[in-house]
């Protein structure tokens, strides 16, 4: 784990499974807009993005409230890194709906769920970053 303005940066993992690598094909490249537009769609809710000054040991978070949603990313992130706290918090309003209080009464561990999130935010953010490493050697 390397060390940033602050944050702990993770290592990738060894291994992509392949339902994050198919999971990211089509969020990858997605400006903040876009983003919010399909995963409103997909939701059913609509879906704020703040970028507000938090705690270094706080990446980000996302609330629900009725058929609103809102995602706190920490502005004090490197920008590659914002959009990895970005995909994580999306993969949760995708995917992990019951909220947590459903989620703790349920036999799988949170950290199952985190490393879930973790895994489609790699697989997303690393395709961006080789996308954006073959435009800058062309």
């Amino acid at each position: 784990m390397a060390e940033s303005s602050g944050f702990s940066i993770p290592d990738p993992p060894e291994f992509i499974p392949d339902w994050a690598s198919e999971a990211a094909v089509e969020w990858a490249g997605l400006d903040d807009f876009s983003i919010l537009a399909r995963a409103e769609e997909r939701t059913g809710r609509q879906i704020d993005l703040r970028f507000a000054p938090l705690p270094y040991d706080t990446w980000g978070f996302h609330i629900l409230r009725g058929r609103r949603a809102g995602i706190f990313i920490n502005r004090r992130l490197p920008e590659r890194w914002k959009r990895f706290a970005l995909f994580h918090e999306l993969y949760h309003l995708l995917e992990h709906r019951g909220g947590e209080t459903f989620w703790e009464r349920t036999a799988m561990p949170m950290s199952s769920f985190e490393r879930q999130a973790d895994l489609f935010a790699w697989a997303t953010a690393l395709k961006e970053w080789d996308e954006c490493w073959e435009e800058s050697s062309v």
